[in-house]
């Protein structure tokens, strides 16, 4: 039987905003309106209503990791309050309370690192499809709640894979960039060590010492799992973004602490405009 953890639900609290906003992808909602994903190697369902939040977690499992891993450790009133303070009137607004309820996740550094390398010109679907497909061959297996799941590999696990064996998987062109980012992880790199010692800048040049990883990805895998919440990635929609509401540039070194949460609020603000 599962430890269900209920907790008051903050202000700028939505599941739904923050497993489907394009910062992770193994998490999927169910008709029982629960969203469940595999996380940290273990099972985390999900859910919510108007007063409080449902884990199937217990309070020492919530304080040690899914407090910050859900985001539950900001106050978004101050993030909120200090963003605006760097945009001018008008949009930035606007996408405050188009995204109300984003908040940013700090997922594990390896996986979120893969996840966008495989990102790459890709969609959430397929994306999704992609680590689905690299967790079932290469990941540990374990059972929850007579269920299968799937850890996500190790980087030895995706070294043992091999290119091709990667490639089988229908990864394309980012098998091999994959594979660089298994070996720098191996052999030295250390993610936990660049979220806890190196400046955004400075992680940002580590990053991009990977085969295939350039500022978009390095940026996510800073922002997503690394606790650089200044990190702005640029992808098209934020370039469409700028383009239309800032001129064609924005001086990302200007926007404080919390640009990528900023980034995060006009990306879906964006995107909810379609």
């Amino acid at each position: 039987m599962d430890n269900i953890l209920c907790i008051k639900r903050p202000k700028h609290f939505d599941l739904d905003k923050i497993f489907d906003c394009g910062q992770c992808f193994r998490f999927e909602k169910g008709d029982d309106n629960v969203w469940e994903g595999v996380a940290y190697g273990r099972v985390l369902r999900a859910s919510q209503d108007d007063e409080n939040i449902y884990l199937n977690c217990t309070k020492d499992e919530f304080d040690k990791l899914w407090q910050k891993y859900l985001g539950l450790d900001l106050d978004y009133d101050e993030v909120n309050a200090d963003i605006i303070k760097h945009f001018e009137p008008g949009v930035m607004q606007s996408a405050i309370e188009a995204g109300d309820g984003i908040r940013i996740m700090r997922q594990e550094p390896w996986e979120t690192l893969c996840s966008f390398i495989i990102s790459q010109n890709n969609n959430i679907p397929r994306i999704k499809s992609l680590i689905s497909a690299v967790c079932r061959n290469y990941g540990e297996k374990f059972e929850y709640n007579g269920k299968e799941y799937y850890a996500f590999p190790t980087p030895e696990a995706l070294l043992a894979a091999g290119e091709e064996g990667l490639k089988a998987l229908k990864t394309g062109f980012r098998a091999g960039y994959l594979i660089s980012a298994a070996e720098h992880c191996s052999n030295g790199m250390d993610l936990c060590k660049i979220r806890d010692e190196y400046t955004y800048e400075q992680g940002l040049d580590e990053l991009c010492t990977i085969k295939g990883v350039g500022p978009k990805v390095a940026s996510c895998t800073l922002l997503f799992a690394l606790d650089k919440t200044g990190a702005f990635p640029v992808d098209v929609w934020i370039k469409r973004t700028i383009d239309k509401y800032f001129g064609g540039s924005l001086d990302v070194s200007s926007l404080g602490d919390y640009a990528g949460i900023a980034q995060q609020y006009l990306f879906y603000y964006e995107r909810s405009l379609k």
